[in-house]
């Protein structure tokens, strides 16, 4: 009977078939015996073998047989049983193959080791089969951790071209092996090309493709199933229309992905490659389970930047359209928007034009970042306008904004500064609500900080009964520039506000003298602060060129029983007597002013209006008008030695040049000049 035919199997046979081979090892004697299958294993003959390990030194390379030598060593030196080992032969074509070998360890009564008996096998297959599964393995967590990482880098793009940065930078792009990228985004029954590839890409006409052209993106986007072009010959064969346009860009294969969000296309995807061709299924599977992940940040940035464009629609809405003119001014106006997605900030600015060469410059900040913000926001700055419009004073508009900001529904508040500027004398009137101090930029490019007395906040000074809002005076010379802002402006991650605002300044006073080319720098250095909040920047610049000459006039209302009315009076007078060069009469011209303002206050039921201006002839004038309710005109009398009135007039006709009263339909003016010296 033929070895094949017996049955059992010997064992021998079972490992002859398995090329495993086993051997008797002696070791009194030094001889092991092997047996045919061992001898093909390291490919001896047994006339080439005499049963001594040293004659298959020419099959075991030296430092291989070194590496056996110290594994068999320790093994019958630690009372061992059993070792193993890995091991390279040298067959006689001088390949090297890998061998393994498995040792029984027989030993007597006393541990003494005796003979060894083991197996001899061939394990090139076995070992490369292994590293094969090891290097698979590899692949597989490397391509895990492309879609991992690449998924991990899609979670913080805010917009459809961050989507695209993170895919399309070197390192992305070598990972998936890919040497550029495509990408359409599907609007309005069209794919809107958004990224075109590598230079010279571009097809002309295919930035608007239809769903239902022959094009690999419009093929995906129709079929809902990802497109591989295997070679030159595929994508020409495919899409003729389109390979003579990309044929000199050495593209050797393609991948078009479908980009679905919620069961719909929203675009696709297309990587170039220019080294391989052909796809394994690993890849496929890969590309589709990033495709899935590309398009569901697609998505996000798509709804984040439909938010961003609607919030910052509503916010442009609520701000002024357009800055008006003013003459003798120069005005400067920015507005960023920091926030992400529906945060819009409340965050406002205004110029007003007034009457007698004034203006009026608002700057606010409504609490929180949202619709509702914005909605206080557009409110506020329409109630401030028509406020100021009417001709109320500076202290008189912040306190009725709180009060109407109070009695809305709503529980925001809201810091402002108001300034009213008289661009002929200069002279600037400024109120604070619990906002930053504005800045003050000199001719020569010096700036500091511009101190300004301080209330509450709109709609807490309401709430807590404290409406006393302090005027600051201060003259703006030709060429000096005023400059508003809110905290988003100056707020600077790991500083405090006090450093920012000092940050501010030095930026201003290095800044350009051109104001607009400052405003730019100022917002473009916020940006790059990346403060998470909106800002707003008025500057305000008096021109000495255009600014209305001598001649001007300045109006202040005065309220009775408002103290504070009366002092922004008396501040206006000073001021547009040093502005107007009657320094020398200075002291006589406040006098005559106050005490005409408060004689009007004391004898009417009403308000006073006092009005200043210059009048040019013969001789340069300065004319002072108070103007009442009361048609009953003004009588003087003499003051006995105890009496504590009836010297106004008096005073009135010792110190004025010239002085009488007019009637004015309902009420009268008392008005009184005093020559005072023309400017050089």
């Amino acid at each position: 009977m033929s070895e094949p035919d017996r049955w059992p199997a010997p064992p021998e046979t079972i490992l002859a078939l398995n090329r495993t081979g086993s051997f008797d090892w002696d070791l009194e004697s030094g001889q092991m015996y092997m047996d045919p299958a061992a001898h093909d294993v390291f490919d001896v003959t047994p006339d080439e073998y005499d049963s001594r390990p040293e004659a298959l030194g020419v099959r075991v390379p030296p430092h291989e047989a070194h590496r056996l030598d110290a594994v068999v060593s320790e093994a019958l030196k630690n009372g061992s049983r059993t070792y193993g080992a890995y091991f390279r032969l040298r067959r006689r074509d001088g390949s090297l193959r890998w061998t393994h070998t498995q040792g029984y360890i027989c030993r007597d009564d006393n541990g003494r080791p005796r003979r060894i008996l083991g197996i001899i096998r061939d394990a090139e297959e076995e070992l490369l089969e292994t590293r094969i599964r090891m290097e698979h393995d590899a692949e597989t967590r490397r391509q895990t951790s492309i879609v991992e990482g690449t998924t991990a880098a899609l979670a913080h793009a805010r917009t459809v071209q961050d989507v695209i940065d993170v895919l399309d930078e070197t390192q992305g792009l070598a990972n998936l092996g890919a040497a550029s990228l495509v990408m359409g985004l599907v609007e309005a029954g069209r794919i809107h090309l958004v990224a075109e590839g590598p230079p010279g890409a571009f097809v002309p006409g295919t930035r608007f493709t239809r769903i239902d052209e022959s094009y690999p993106m419009s093929e995906v986007v129709r079929t809902l199933a990802p497109r591989f072009i295997e070679s030159r010959e595929d994508f020409a064969d495919s899409y003729p229309l389109l390979w003579p346009h990309i044929s000199h860009l050495n593209i050797t294969s393609a991948a078009y992905l479908p980009l679905i969000a919620q069961a719909r296309p929203i675009g696709a995807l297309g990587l170039l490659y220019q080294d391989k061709t052909g796809f394994t299924a690993d890849e496929r599977n890969l590309l589709v389970a990033l495709g899935s992940s590309i398009a569901q940040s697609l998505q996000r940035a798509m709804f984040y930047e439909q938010e961003k464009d609607l919030a910052a629609g509503l916010q442009q809405a609520m701000l002024p359209r357009s800055i008006p003119a003013v003459d003798g001014a120069e005005i400067a106006v920015r507005y960023r928007s920091a926030k992400l997605g529906r945060d819009i900030g409340g965050d406002w600015y205004d110029v007003i034009p007034l009457p007698g060469g004034k203006v009026g410059a608002v700057i606010g900040d409504v609490q929180g970042h949202d619709t509702h913000a914005a909605a206080v926001m557009g409110q506020l700055r329409i109630v401030l306008r028509a406020y100021a419009a009417e001709g109320h004073t500076p202290a008189t508009v912040m306190a009725r904004a709180s009060v109407f900001l109070h009695e809305l529904d709503t529980d925001r508040f809201a810091t402002c500064l108001y300034v009213q500027a008289d661009l002929t004398t200069g002279v600037v009137q400024l109120v604070r609500a619990g906002h930053i101090d504005p800045l003050l930029r000199a001719k020569d490019g010096t700036c500091r900080r511009a101190p300004v007395a301080g209330g509450l906040p709109l709609g807490l000074s309401a709430e807590f009964g404290r409406l006393e809002y302090p005027v600051t005076t201060l003259e703006l010379d030709p060429g000096q520039t005023l400059l508003l802002c809110t905290d988003g402006l100056v707020e600077e991650p790991g500083h405090d506000l006090d450093e920012g605002v000092q940050s501010l300044t030095a930026q201003v006073a290095s800044g350009p003298a051109d104001l607009e080319a400052l405003a730019e720098r100022l917002v473009e250095d916020a940006d790059r602060r990346g403060g998470d909040d909106d800002a707003a920047l008025l500057l305000l610049r008096r021109r000495g060129s255009d600014a209305p000459k001598s001649g001007g006039r300045l109006q202040q209302h005065v309220a009775p029983n408002d103290p504070m009315a009366l002092r922004e009076a008396r501040h206006m007078v000073r001021a547009a007597v040093r502005a107007w060069g009657a320094r020398d009469r200075s002291d006589e011209i406040e006098l005559v002013a106050d005490e005409l303002v408060t004689n009007a206050l004391m004898h009417t039921e009403g308000a006073a209006i006092i009005t200043l201006r210059v009048l040019s002839g013969v001789e340069r004038r300065m004319r002072v008008e108070v103007e009442d309710t009361s048609s009953a005109l003004p009588r003087r009398r003499e003051a006995g030695e105890e009496g504590v009135s009836g010297r106004g007039l008096l005073l009135v006709d010792r110190l004025a040049d010239v002085w009488g009263v007019e009637s004015r339909g309902s009420g009268k003016a008392v008005w009184c000049e005093f020559t005072v010296p023309n400017r050089d």
